[in-house]
């Protein structure tokens, strides 16, 4: 059986790319063992992908009041929210890793109202669904529900910004076709 595409649009040749994006993509595949798709697909516009992955990684990457697994709970809940099949299970593995907690990727994917987060995961993901969803309707509220629970205005940019961002890359990779790694699915589940 041939493989499945990765995406509808042309993904050009690892070798064919200019070196930075080469250097990037070699790296990733060092550190997981695989290229995830996400990489390749974006590739063909190589403008974009250094402009996606610099605002990916400064969101993603960075220190401050939200952990690395609760930016990728925020992802993984909004773009469950979107249908986003690529994002949900890249990032459900990555979350898993994060939070070494081999459930709680499928638990926020399909309900973070019943998943076994704290009090305060919950209200940022209900902040983080409202920017996802209806940002026309955030208030003074959200922010207020927020600080109650310790966040910071850093932190409510910072959940605002990893929605509204992860709600872009939702739309590409439906857009795109993007089809999850196959290796996706076993990280983090033993």
């Amino acid at each position: 059986m041939p493989r499945p595409k990765i995406s509808r649009f042309p993904v050009p040749a690892l070798k064919k790319l200019p070196a930075d994006m080469r250097a990037r993509i070699e790296a990733v595949q060092e550190k997981a063992g695989f290229v995830p798709n996400v990489f390749l697909v974006l590739a063909q516009r190589p403008d974009e992908f250094r402009a996606f992955f610099a605002y990916h990684d400064a969101l993603m990457e960075k220190e401050g009041g939200l952990s690395k697994a609760e930016r990728e709970m925020i992802v993984v809940a909004t773009s469950a929210a979107n249908q986003c099949h690529y994002c949900v299970i890249a990032h459900g593995a990555i979350l898993r890793v994060r939070a070494k907690h081999p459930l709680l990727a499928d638990q926020v994917a399909v309900n973070y109202l019943k998943a076994d987060i704290t009090k305060r995961q919950k209200a940022m993901l209900d902040f983080a669904m409202k920017v996802a969803l209806e940002s026309h309707k955030v208030g003074d509220a959200d922010f207020h529900a927020l600080k109650a629970h310790g966040f910071s205005d850093d932190d409510a940019w910072d959940i605002a910004a990893i929605a509204a961002f992860f709600a872009m890359s939702n739309r590409m990779a439906n857009v795109t076709a993007m089809r999850p790694n196959d290796e996706f699915y076993a990280m983090g589940r033993g």
